[in-house]
């Protein structure tokens, strides 16, 4: 008998206050390697005329998210600008049978919500800027909002930042291709954890 450790996939949360990367990060991960898949979200708001469901979001209508809450078909939801958004319980599970990785690019509160709803899957990774002022340059290079809009979102960010604690690990993004090397060498780690692993299987293997 050929030994196998655990084949399980993760469920890869990066959150970061807006600007930091997240994104960026999360795109190219699931791009480098195809055993990672971004989360599909189940959403309540109007699909967009580029957007295809099933691919970008799984587009339900308000009276079907409720019954799904009812149910408990979601690992997490949250409610924001008046739609609803939530991660599929049973799709999920799936996944991480067939032993993909799952990236999600969500804030703190869905993270925990997911670490409470599928702990021994879950690895929580903060993407920081390398500084305040760097972040800065980078919202304001994006010409996207107006002042007061701006400074909204640069308090948020500090607000984030002060939930980094919660999180396994940090990275400093100052250099994107830098950050996903140590997020695949996190990834690598985390399916090697005893906790993970049918330990009695492997002990027996060895008898």
């Amino acid at each position: 008998m050929t030994l196998s450790l655990n084949k399980n996939g993760l469920m890869v949360i990066l959150s970061s206050p807006s600007g930091a990367g997240k994104t960026t990060l999360a795109r190219k991960l699931v791009s480098s390697d195809n055993n990672f898949v971004l989360s599909i979200s189940a959403t309540t708001r109007q699909k967009r005329k580029d957007e295809t469901n099933g691919i970008d979001y799984y587009f339900i209508s308000k009276e079907e998210f409720r019954e799904k809450i009812k149910h408990g078909d979601f690992l997490e939801y949250a409610e924001v600008f008046n739609n609803l958004y939530g991660t599929p319980k049973s799709q999920t599970f799936q996944l991480l049978e067939d032993g993909k990785d799952i990236v999600y690019d969500i804030d703190w509160q869905g993270a925990s919500q997911l670490t409470q709803s599928a702990q021994n899957h879950v690895v929580t990774i903060f993407i920081l800027p390398p500084s305040m002022s760097i972040l800065r340059d980078r919202l304001l290079s994006r010409n996207s909002e107006s002042a007061d809009s701006f400074n909204i979102r640069f308090s948020e960010a500090k607000n984030e930042i002060n939930k980094c604690g919660l999180y396994e690990y940090i990275i400093i993004n100052e250099d994107i291709e830098s950050s996903l090397a140590q997020i695949k060498h996190i990834v690598a780690a985390e399916r090697q954890k005893t906790k993970r692993q049918n330990i009695s299987e492997i002990i027996s293997s060895f008898e």
